[in-house]
C-alpha cells in the first residue's frame, strides 16, 4: 500500500531557502527523475520524523500530493544533522509504477533454534545480509528470509536458493553469492578423528 504524503512546492531553492524551511520546523526535499525537471518541496517536519520509524521505507511507494498533482516516487536518501540526528533533507525519485525498480532489501535468518546443523554443533556463517532485487514496487518485499530448519552441516544457501515473491527477480550478480552457510564437522567425522589423534602419541612413545 502506498504511503501518502502532503507537501508544499518551494518556489525558491538553495541553501538559504532550505534553512528557512528548517527554521519553520519543516524539512526541505526534492523529487527528481523520469526525465522531468526536479521539484523542490517542503515536508511537515513532525509528521515525517514519525514516518521514518516505519520499517523498510525504501521499498515503499510514496504518493506525494502537491498543488501540481500527485507524484509516484520512492525514497532514495535522507540527510541527517550531525549533532541532533534530525532529518534535514530528503530525496525522492519519481517512478513509473508499471515498470520494475531495483531495490536492496535485508536478508534475515529464521529458526536457528531448531536448525539440524546447528543442533549437531555446526556454526552459522551469515555472510551476506542484503540482497538486490528487481520487480514492481507493489510486489517488493520488505525483507527476504532464510529458513535454517532443514539445513545441516556443510549446507549453503546461495542467491539462487532464496524464496522470492511472485514477480520479483534477483538483481545482477546475486545468484552465486553464498548468503549463509553452516560449517563444521559431522559428529561421525569428529569421532573418527579422535582415535587417530590418540594413536599418534602412543606411536611416538613406542619409538622411544
Amino acid at each position: 500500500m502506498a504511503i501518502k504524503l502532503n507537501a508544499e512546492i518551494r518556489s525558491v531553492a538553495g541553501k538559504g531557502a532550505a534553512r528557512a524551511v528548517r527554521k519553520n520546523q519543516n524539512i526541505p526535499a526534492v523529487i527528481y527523475g523520469e526525465k522531468k525537471a526536479p521539484v523542490a518541496i517542503e515536508l511537515g517536519g513532525r509528521d515525517f520524523e514519525m514516518l521514518i520509524r516505519t520499517p523498510a521505507l525504501r521499498t515503499k511507494l510514496f504518493q506525494i500530493e502537491t498543488s501540481a498533482g500527485t507524484e509516484d516516487a520512492m525514497l532514495m536518501d535522507i540527510q541527517y544533522h550531525p549533532v541532533s540526528d534530525a532529518p534535514i533533507h530528503v530525496d525522492f525519485k519519481r517512478i513509473d509504477v508499471k515498470k520494475p525498480v531495483n531495490v536492496v532489501v535485508p536478508v534475515e535468518v529464521i529458526n536457528a533454534d531448531v536448525s539440524k546443523g546447528l543442533k549437531l554443533g555446526g556454526v552459522l556463517n551469515f555472510a551476506v545480509r542484503k540482497v538486490a532485487l528487481r520487480g514492481l514496487v507493489d510486489a517488493m518485499p520488505e525483507k527476504i528470509t532464510i529458513d535454517l530448519t532443514d539445513l545441516t552441516i556443510g549446507d549453503a544457501v546461495h542467491g539462487s536458493d532464496l524464496v522470492l515473491p511472485a514477480g520479483i527477480e534477483l538483481g545482477l550478480h546475486q545468484a552465486e553469492l553464498a548468503f549463509a552457510t553452516i560449517g563444521g564437522k559431522m559428529p561421525e567425522e569428529a569421532d573418527s578423528a579422535k582415535p587417530a589423534a590418540a594413536a599418534a602419541p602412543a606411536a611416538d612413545a613406542a619409538k622411544k
